[in-house]
């Protein structure tokens, strides 16, 4: 009666290694906060959900289950914090089985019923539930769980971040319109748009900085909040852990939302081992899954880092992959090296977020370095980063240098500059408002000529830009040119009443 665990990225094969690890262990670095954590259901009117679709084919308003980690100034002597197993209770409700007997949650959900698993349960955690909000306002995390996977999934990580003064809110990666993923593309957008929720959702709290959001996604994680990202400018920087951001990015450039150049903000991305070729081949998989990185390599306006942690499998960048997961002989690192490397893609996570949403120029300087600057050995970790190509020449600049020659030529000076300024992009409403108020100035309209043509060569498939080019002609008395424009702008919209309208007068 055991539920089975359907894994996006590797499946796991028979193991027979049991973790020998904790929490005391990990020895991961508390800030000076204490840390909050509350945990409940919101519901997402504008969707609709089947629950236990198995059974239940009743539909509701899509339920989204939060956890919220927060910097908390109680005092908490005489309070005990949670154990893992309030923690495995929230996945259990999460997973939809709440009312499940928790003497069956080994034997139920991913994890072996095994005497070290066993202890792990008793384990007390750094979080308190529901104490007191800290006095003032602090950064937010929106963490994206991995395929299929509970909020609560790297909840020591999180706990970390809290300690240190940011409030993190997850939500559970869960099917379009019930538990069980369907296509994948339908998946991440599905996660996405979850994402989205939990901004507006804690937007709702005093405590939130909003103007200082950022996103971190393990596993699918890694793919849907890259999504979100390119849709919303509101996000300040992206971590990946792990993220199929690395392994699949083909499924998000089949978003209409994919924009490369939306990419804009620093991204970090945490990387597994190499993957053993005996593992690789005994499981079907290519190479190219230890050498390529093709959305690392395209982008080009963002501070970008990628970071190989040689002793730490997939499994292993979240907390209850690192206290839970059998180990694969054939692969893993032993556990103190497991528990090392988790320590340190934990320590660049916060180092990260302290750079880019705190200003801090100490972990600024930290995420910069080699390993050997921060005393981190060669053979832990690998790292490459590089700086985004900004451009400090705007649209603006390059109207300018095209007013100065009267519009002549200006297509071959926007290519010139292009190759000198590869993010310089012209907007398309600034061309047709240009051109516009040039050729209705008698002494400019060849001018305006100029402009539009040039305009819809870089957006040969607006309708608008040949309607108002064949309002110009009209204005000048060019009335077979004006008619010709107008019947281009038809054919990109045959819906566009002012070129029916005009056509319809000239003919």
């Amino acid at each position: 009666m055991k539920l089975t665990l359907l894994f996006f990225f590797i499946s796991t094969l028979s193991h027979t290694l049991h973790s020998q690890t904790s929490l005391q262990d990990l020895q991961l670095e508390n800030g000076n906060y204490t840390v909050g954590f509350k945990h409940y259901t919101a519901v997402d009117s504008t969707r609709t959900y089947t629950p236990k679709s198995d059974i239940n084919t009743t539909t509701v308003f899509r339920p989204i289950p939060i956890s919220i980690w927060y910097p908390s100034d109680a005092i908490t002597k005489n309070e005990q914090s949670l154990a893992i197993l309030n923690y495995m209770e929230v996945l259990k409700e999460e997973e939809e089985w709440e009312h499940l007997p928790n003497y069956f949650l080994l034997d139920w959900f991913y994890y072996k019923n095994t005497p070290t698993n066993q202890a792990h349960l008793k384990e007390k955690t750094a979080a308190f539930k529901e104490i007191p909000f800290a006095k003032g306002t602090f950064p937010v995390i929106i963490y994206a769980p991995s395929f299929q996977a509970s909020s609560i999934e790297n909840f020591a990580l999180c706990e970390l971040l809290a300690s240190h003064g940011y409030i993190v809110i997850a939500s559970p990666s869960r099917g379009t319109t019930s538990k069980r993923f369907q296509k994948l593309e339908l998946a991440i957008e599905t996660q996405a748009r979850d994402l989205e929720f939990l901004i507006k959702e804690i937007s709702q709290y005093p405590i939130s900085d909003t103007n200082r959001i950022a996103t971190m996604g393990f596993s699918l994680g890694g793919l849907s909040n890259v999504l979100m990202q390119m849709r919303n400018t509101t996000i300040k920087a992206n971590m990946s852990l792990d993220g199929t951001i690395r392994y699949r990015p083909d499924i998000i450039k089949k978003s209409p939302f994919y924009d490369i150049k939306k990419v804009s903000v620093p991204f970090m991305h945490l990387a597994q081992k190499e993957i053993p070729k005996n593992v690789m081949q005994e499981r079907n998989m290519p190479d190219s899954l230890n050498t390529h990185f093709t959305f690392y390599d395209d982008l080009i306006a963002s501070d970008a880092y990628k970071i190989r942690l040689h002793d730490l499998s997939h499994s292993y960048f979240s907390t209850l992959g690192v206290l839970f997961q059998e180990r694969d002989p054939k692969q893993d690192k032993s556990d103190p090296e497991i528990m090392a490397s988790y320590k340190i893609a934990t320590s660049y996570s916060l180092h990260f977020f302290n750079a880019y949403l705190k200003d801090d120029t100490t972990s600024l300087a930290f995420v910069t370095n080699t390993p050997k600057e921060n005393q981190i050995s060669d053979k832990l970790i690998t790292i490459d980063s590089k700086k985004a190509k900004k451009s400090l020449f705007s649209f603006y600049d390059f109207l300018e240098q095209a007013k100065q020659q009267r519009y002549k030529n200006i297509d071959r000076l926007y290519v010139e500059l292009k190759n000198k300024y590869p993010t310089l992009e012209i907007p398309e409403g600034v061309l047709n408002t240009l051109g516009l108020q040039l050729i209705f100035d008698p002494s400019k309209a060849t001018e305006g000529i100029a402009v539009f043509k040039f305009a819809l060569l870089q957006y040969p498939t607006s309708a608008n830009l040949y309607d108002s080019l064949a309002e110009g002609y009209l204005y000048l008395g060019d009335i077979e040119n004006a008619k010709m424009n107008f019947k281009e702008s038809l054919v990109l919209n045959p819906k566009n009443q002012n070129a029916i309208t005009r056509l319809q007068q000239l003919e």
